[in-house]
């Protein structure tokens, strides 16, 4: 083999060694989410538990970025080529997987079409249907820690944008925050950074729910931003060290809790309410629930429950020492403290749950009870519900038998109940949640009602905003780079291949020149930088250095820019064979990475499988009459219902030779006709639901023209991708080790 077929055949062999590599690890990884999915429903663990992702196959592109996201482990796994929720009952609401998404297919919903979710009514800033009173944390359907103080700090926020300066009325504060737990200690934590007046009244002591967990219990999993202390970055931290965190920075602000003082009622008005407790009444301009859901522990409601022995927290193991202890309930919590009483204390322990299987409770708890009831440590009672408690024993029905057990203490760990009579006392509506995606509602108009048929957080729009700012970035770095390296060329670049060797400029701006060299070798450091994209995907590490849409875009920004700086360095010809294989190797790599990006998000996919053309049209039917009505309030309806019938006309048939250059076409025109009737709208948000609508319209019109030809293509894109990226960096590697054989320097 001659040294030309050698240098050729590197890449190639690269690229089929990755190639097989890959494919063994995809294979692997879609096996082990189908056995994981497959366990889930044989544990009857089908439902998610609490608020979860729901992945939009339309839009993922398959970066597998979600999966490694998740602090809880493989919730999320890719079942034949589509990302799936493979252990739900395992999920607890992190959203990190939908932060790591790159293009936003992973939406945050409450509650499923089977297991609907009673939750408060909220806008974006967290107000409920009574003006004025606010709902953050667990009661609002966001129980983890981390979830709850971004609320808090948010409403806080907002809060004090929209309190007047007021210190008239004296002894009102301007907030009056019910709950003393993270959500509402995160609020009064930044009202005290913006100088607002305000009260913390916990029913019982600080720390809320937390100060009321087993001893050690490990509460967190994830790092958190907490002002006057700082970022808390230890990803496990304990009931303990958590609670003097908070001490510490409600010291360091200034701020005091009034422990033991629980709230009856809400009186007055919004700017005017009376806050009505067993200590007296509070006046505040604004109200912040943050009580959560726990404090209202659900009940057996059996004869007997009212007695002493019962109680609905394991507080210290220590305190049952030599007694005997049933624990009631099948959840993590139930689980926790009968294994915990087991552990730390010689109590008889016996759990009684009226499952079969412990099959809704983290693995590591499974595993753990597993091996006590192995060891006979602890006694289970499966299948089982308590009948009546008595004053030294239990009666329970276990199996359809009765079961009389000999008990000094009784732990109900079922769950807790919304505290629904002292939220509809107070004039607070409820919605029973159906799988409803996390959004930003429309705002509260100018003495209007607010709208309340979305979810959110108020700072959604922040990271929106921040991302059109970094892509006028780009544009702008783009375009000044282009024109600086045409500027530089321009009067050498325009000229024949002969007349150049006469130009003065041709001993510098040639490839091997010190100008031409230099844009090379700076091109393919840049170029190289497109290896940064994958490295923060698969590194944890890196998970907390900016967003992943960001390092997409940047990712974007290079491969689009490398081609055409290279493009510069070669002085736009082809003098060799392995440059111009390096050039077109680039060039396809960039286009795959198009294709997966924009184009293979088209391809329309559900379940695993491509839907069918029925399905796309009936999706496009109800699309249609969603939007049409949007037309009727407009100032020119006709204007518009002229637009809308370019949409929402049937496509014609297309092959996949012209969706490249149709795609893009048509996404620009709808957008320039968008723009031209922007001013037909009065309501910002009318505009704003009218253009969603109708550029969804088209992108389920296009699915349609082109579906029998997308249909079947193959969903080898990125491996095709990854193994050109592969083949790139060797010939690249040729490119440059020929270059410095041949003598080919800087100042060559």
């Amino acid at each position: 083999m001659d040294l030309g077929s050698a240098i050729f055949a590197a890449p190639v062999a690269a690229a089929v060694v990755l190639g097989r590599v890959h494919l063994g690890r995809r294979r692997r990884r879609h096996a082990d989410a189908a056995r994981a999915l497959v366990e889930s429903e044989e544990r009857g663990a089908r439902l998610p538990l609490t608020i979860h992702p729901v992945i939009d196959t339309d839009i993922c592109i398959g970066s597998l970025t979600c999966l490694k996201a998740c602090p809880e482990g493989d919730i999320l796994g890719v079942v034949d080529g589509v990302p799936r929720l493979v252990m739900p009952d395992h999920c607890i609401g992190h959203g990190s997987c939908a932060a790591q998404c790159p293009v936003g297919a992973i939406k945050l919903v409450f509650g499923t079409s089977e297991r609907g979710v009673d939750l408060p009514m909220v806008d974006q800033y967290f107000e409920s249907s009574r003006p004025g009173v606010h709902i953050v944390g667990e009661l609002g359907g966001m129980g983890l820690i981390r979830n709850a103080i971004a609320q808090g700090l948010q409403v806080s926020e907002r809060l004090a944008e929209v309190t007047p300066r007021d210190r008239t009325a004296a002894g009102t504060v301007d907030v009056a925050i019910v709950g003393g737990g993270p959500a509402g200690l995160a609020t009064a934590l930044g009202l005290q950074e913006k100088g607002r007046s305000f009260r913390v009244l916990e029913q019982g002591s600080v720390g809320g729910t937390i100060a009321n967990y087993p001893r050690h219990k490990v509460v967190m999993t994830e790092p958190v931003q907490i002002p006057f202390f700082g970022k808390l970055s230890q990803k496990r931290i304990s009931k303990e060290e958590l609670l003097s965190v908070w001490s510490g920075a409600l010291g360091q602000a200034g701020v005091r809790v009034d422990e033991g003082v629980g709230v009856e009622s809400i009186g007055g008005r919004d700017g005017a309410f009376q806050v009505v407790t067993k200590k007296g009444v509070l006046t505040a301009r604004k109200v912040v629930l943050a009580i959560g859901r726990r404090g209202t522990p659900r009940k057996l409601g059996v004869p007997g429950e009212e007695l002493s022995k019962v109680a609905y927290r394991l507080a210290d193991p220590e305190q049952y020492q030599g007694s005997r202890v049933l624990v009631v309930g099948g959840g993590d919590a139930a689980i926790e403290a009968a294994v915990q009483l087991a552990d730390e204390s010689d109590a008889r322990v016996t759990i009684s749950y009226r499952g079969d299987s412990f099959a809704k409770v983290r693995e590591a708890n499974r595993k753990r009870i597993q091996e006590l009831i192995a060891s006979r440590r602890i006694k289970a009672l499966m299948n089982s519900e308590v009948d009546k408690v008595l004053e030294d024993e239990v009666v329970l029905t276990a199996s359809g038998s009765p079961v009389v057990l000999a008990n000094d203490f009784v732990i109900v760990n079922v769950g807790g109940e919304l505290p629904t009579p002292f939220l509809t006392k107070s004039g607070i509506s409820l919605k029973k949640h159906l799988g409803e995606e996390l959004q930003k509602p429309k705002p509260t108009p100018p003495g209007g009602v607010v709208a309340m048929s979305r979810r959110g957080l108020a700072s959604e729009d922040a990271p929106e905003k921040q991302r059109r700012r970094g892509h006028l970035f780009y544009l702008a770095t783009a375009a000044l780079i282009l024109g600086w390296l045409t500027l530089k060329g321009w009067d050498y670049y325009t000229l024949s291949r002969a007349a150049r060797l006469h130009s003065p400029l041709h001993a510098s701006l040639r490839p091997a020149g010190p100008w031409g060299h230099g844009v090379g070798i700076v091109a393919t450091a840049f170029m190289l930088l497109n290896f940064l994209y994958p490295v923060r995907k698969r590194s944890r590490a890196l998970a907390s250095f900016g967003s992943i849409r960001g390092w997409l875009d940047f990712h974007m920004f290079v491969g689009f820019m490398s081609p055409v700086v290279i493009a510069f360095h070669a002085a736009f010809q082809s003098n060799n064979q392995l440059a111009t294989a390096t050039a077109a190797s680039l060039l396809v790599v960039v286009l795959t990475g198009i294709f997966g990006r924009f184009i293979y998000g088209l391809v329309p996919s559900s379940g695993g499988k491509e839907v069918e053309l029925k399905e796309l049209l009936e999706r496009w039917e109800r699309l249609k009459q969603r939007v049409e009505p949007l037309i009727q309030g407009a100032s020119d309806p006709q204007r518009l219902r002229a637009i809308f019938a370019s949409a929402a006309t049937p496509a014609r048939r297309g092959s996949l030779w012209g969706y490249p250059v149709r795609v893009p076409l048509g996404g620009l025109r709808a957008r320039f006709r968008l723009l031209l009737v922007r001013g037909q709208f009065a309501d910002r948000d009318d505009y704003g639901e009218f253009r969603e609508g109708y550029l969804r319209l088209q992108r389920i019109r296009m699915q349609i023209a082109f579906y029998q030809s997308l249909k079947n293509l193959l969903r080898a894109w990125r491996l095709f991708h990854g193994c050109l990226a592969g083949f790139l960096v060797v010939t690249i590697a040729a490119h440059i080790a020929v270059s410095l054989y041949l003598g080919y320097g800087w100042r060559h």
